[in-house]
């Protein structure tokens, strides 16, 4: 039994997860500095602890309606390979172990799926897994 551990999330009424071992920390949203020509879904970038960070609006990127910040608001600071990126998420939720056996592929239903890695089945809660090699891909 292979365990995977992600940190929840919440983007509206759903629920996603990203692998914990690309998340760096969770933090407040503070001031974003904008950047000209960026992408929509780019927000700008901040300082943390000395290192500028690309943001983005993860509601945005999915292409989900936009939501007012709130006192839940959270950005998650994440690192794969050498990109660090941090994603705008209405809340996180927890950290939580899945087992790898109920963890379901998502199917090719003609969504667009590839950002997507498969949703996790853990009690009664259904948690969308984002790939986060295929959304830097295209953050570039």
């Amino acid at each position: 039994m292979t365990m995977v551990k992600i940190v929840a999330f919440k983007l509206g009424e759903e629920e996603y997860g990203i692998d914990v071992n690309h998340v760096q920390s969770i933090e407040r949203i503070n001031q974003i500095t904008r950047v000209p020509n960026a992408p929509i879904y780019v927000k700008g970038v901040i300082n943390l602890r000395g290192n500028v960070i690309p943001i983005i609006d993860l509601r945005s990127k999915l292409n989900l309606e936009e939501a007012v910040h709130t006192a839940n608001t959270r950005v998650i600071i994440t690192k794969y390979e050498d990109i660090e990126l941090g994603l705008i998420v209405d809340q996180t939720t927890d950290v939580i172990d899945a087992d790898q056996d109920n963890i379901e592929p998502i199917s090719s239903s003609g969504l667009d799926v590839e950002y997507f890695g498969g949703i996790a089945k853990i009690e009664s809660r259904l948690i969308i897994l984002i790939k986060l090699a295929e959304l830097l891909n295209v953050a570039d």
